[in-house]
């Protein structure tokens, strides 16, 4: 009788511990298999983008949760020059960088010789001419003083804005985004230019009342907390070729990174914060 009890007991302890055994295989397989799962999913692809503060560094901001949904984690280097971004993306500290349009890419390139390429274009930052001495350019005297950009790059779209409001007229057959401050062939009102001045230093003088009028970059205009829609006596149309853009190292615009960023930053999530955000200081590409 012992012998029967010892055996049925032995019987029922064998079968909870394989009852234990299958159970704790089953937890474990489970575990690693959503581990495994989690990995494979939860795993993102890197991405390092410089940018200017405003509007680039906060469009990308917008963009970031959008770009992890579909497994990229998006590290956003900040800039407040227009230098470094270019050398940072040549040494490969960056994937990618965010701050520069069209003209002065390619004058970058010819310069320095980086070999950059255009992997898309996002938005347009309408340049603004600044008073506050004069409420419209009609009022401008003889002789006035307007204060520019140093940077050469933008010395073309500064003259065709100048002449587009019929301030200056610029010699036949040059390419306005080239042009520079030689190629004015008429200047009826005498303008008087200051091309010396750091481009993100304009709106300070600006404030300080320097200069008949000053040009200003909106993204510069926008950080020193000027409203380019208010306090511009005149702006670029929205039709202007100066498309800020996304620029990458050759052959990297093609890495499937790279074209998902350039894809959100189309969207139409996209467009619709940037012109909800600026109202219109700043334009989405369509």
């Amino acid at each position: 009788m012992k012998k029967i009890l010892f055996g049925l007991l032995l019987a029922v302890l064998l079968l909870a511990l394989a009852a234990c055994g299958t159970k704790n295989d089953t937890n474990e397989n489970s575990t690693n298999g959503s581990s495994g799962e989690e990995a494979t999913g939860g795993e993102l692809t890197k991405l390092v983008v410089g940018a200017s503060n405003t509007p680039h560094a906060i469009i990308l901001e917008k963009a970031a949760p959008l770009l992890e949904e579909k497994g990229i984690e998006l590290d956003i280097q900040k800039y407040q020059d227009y230098i470094l971004p270019n050398q940072d993306l040549e040494s490969e500290d960056l994937d990618a960088n965010y701050f520069q349009h069209i003209p002065y890419l390619d004058l970058q390139i010819k310069d320095h010789g980086y070999k950059f390429v255009n992997a898309g274009g996002i938005h347009i930052e309408p340049i603004g001419i600044y008073s506050k001495e004069y409420k419209s350019l009609e009022e401008l005297p003889d002789g006035a003083t307007v204060l520019i950009s140093n940077s050469v790059a933008d010395h073309g779209r500064v003259l065709a804005l100048l002449e587009a409001k019929g301030l200056i007229k610029l010699a036949e057959g040059i390419d306005k985004t080239s042009a520079e401050l030689k190629d004015i062939a008429e200047n009826p009102k005498n303008l008087q230019f200051d091309a010396k001045n750091d481009p993100a230093i304009l709106p300070q003088f600006f404030n300080n009342g320097e200069g008949d009028i000053v040009l200003i970059n909106t993204n510069f205009a926008i950080d020193a907390g000027l409203n380019p829609l208010e306090d511009a006596i005149a702006m670029e149309d929205s039709e202007s070729p100066y498309v800020n853009i996304i620029a990458v190292r050759e052959g990297d615009e093609n890495k499937p990174e790279i074209k998902t960023l350039v894809e959100v930053l189309q969207s139409q999530e996209i467009q619709d914060f940037i012109v909800e955000e600026w109202n219109g200081e700043i334009v989405p590409v369509k």
